[in-house]
């Protein structure tokens, strides 16, 4: 059976970025060879650790069909597409600010896919806008998201503080994709398709899957990271096996390689002694931040950078910015692309986010020098 060419295309998209991540490894490791252990050190095992057990409970929710009926519950009473978007948008946002935009994904992805089984919708437009809605919501708060994180521990920053700082952009941001829902959704009313498939539903599993996010979060709030990966892994392998052969284990590898690589890069003179002279670009960290962002994604640039500035305002900014444009941006959008997983969505991704980008950056040069000051 011969695919169509638009979802072959898609599909070199996605192994593409796998292919070069290879290569990059093994090509940096010809120019500065390093060993086991040091190459061990370059990657945050707690964020995989993290990411595997995420990805499980994702699978529970998503194989358990309670998603599918809250999706037909929220379709209802939403019944028309482009109120379901604005809906989708604003509780992605603001769910990405208190449990980080990875978490968020991985709670609204699954069930937007569920609306597969209930009515005619562009599912995949409505992933990529949620992808988008994490990353402004996310951008408020100093546990939206890693870098946000490390920027508010590496600063003394306190809580309100940081917020403070980021709400401006944040509200732009989230205003900005608001603004695009016109565009990018018609006003029309939904349509439920007749015998839709339901998976059938399994209340053990969603009970579970719901009562083990909480736990597990707990525990890696504690630093039991590994210990709460392995725990949820382990009940899902002993009550339900072949959930997990719909984990998406691919995109471990797609991180582990990204930590390598990225690592690896910053240890070259070159790249450090560029960092140095972003502070003498036109916009400065906002502007290297943005640009970071799109090379090795905003974690990384958040963390390469800081050390170049004494004014982490700006570059909080411009990685939060940073997240948009290319989809290496920020690996919250990796996360939904690998987790919708629908032919030709990394392609529809760009189409929308490359235009994003630019009217972030029309949008946040100006508030930034009003709110930061010059």
């Amino acid at each position: 059976m011969r695919l169509p060419f638009r979802h072959v295309l898609s599909r070199l998209a996605e192994e593409g970025l796998l292919l070069i991540l290879l290569l990059a490894f093994a090509l940096l490791l010809l120019l500065q060879p390093i060993g086991m252990h040091e190459l061990g050190a370059l990657i945050h095992w707690e964020t995989i650790w993290v990411l595997a057990g995420l990805m499980v409970l994702s699978r529970g929710l998503e194989a358990s069909g309670g998603l599918a009926r809250a999706a037909q519950w929220l379709l209802h009473r939403l019944r028309g597409e482009r109120r379901l978007a604005v809906v989708l948008i604003l509780f992605s946002a603001a769910l990405s600010a208190v449990v980080t935009n990875d978490v968020a994904l991985f709670i609204v992805v699954p069930m937007t896919l569920g609306l597969h089984s209930v009515a005619r919708l562009p599912i995949g437009r409505l992933i990529i806008f949620e992808a988008f809605a994490v990353n402004a919501g996310s951008t408020l708060s100093p546990v939206g998201n890693p870098q946000n994180l490390f920027l508010w521990q590496s600063s003394g920053a306190g809580f309100l503080e940081f917020t403070a700082t980021m709400l401006p952009l944040a509200l732009v941001l989230t205003g900005l994709l608001l603004a695009l829902v016109p565009l990018a959704f018609p006003a029309r009313r939904i349509e439920v398709s007749a015998g839709s498939y339901f998976p059938a539903f399994q209340r053990p599993m969603l009970w579970l899957s719901l009562l083990l996010y909480p736990i597990f979060l707990l525990m890696v709030e504690q630093g039991l990271v590994s210990l709460a990966a392995l725990a949820v892994i382990g009940l899902f392998l002993l009550l339900w096996p072949r959930s997990l052969l719909g984990v998406d284990w691919l995109l471990l590898l797609v991180f582990l390689l990204m930590f390598l690589v990225l690592g690896q890069l910053a240890l070259l003179p070159p790249v450090a002694a560029l960092a140095g002279g972003i502070t003498e670009w036109p916009g400065g960290m906002l502007s290297g931040g943005i640009l970071l962002s799109q090379l090795i994604s905003n974690v990384p640039a958040a963390i390469f950078l800081e050390g170049f500035t004494d004014d982490w305002r700006f570059l909080a900014w411009g990685v939060s910015v940073g997240g948009f444009g290319l989809a290496i941006g920020s690996m919250a959008n990796l996360i939904a692309l690998r987790l919708a997983r629908l032919p030709g969505l990394w392609w529809q991704f760009h189409l929308w986010s490359l235009p994003v980008l630019l009217l972030a950056m029309l949008l946040s040069y100006p508030l930034a020098w009003w709110w930061l000051g010059a």
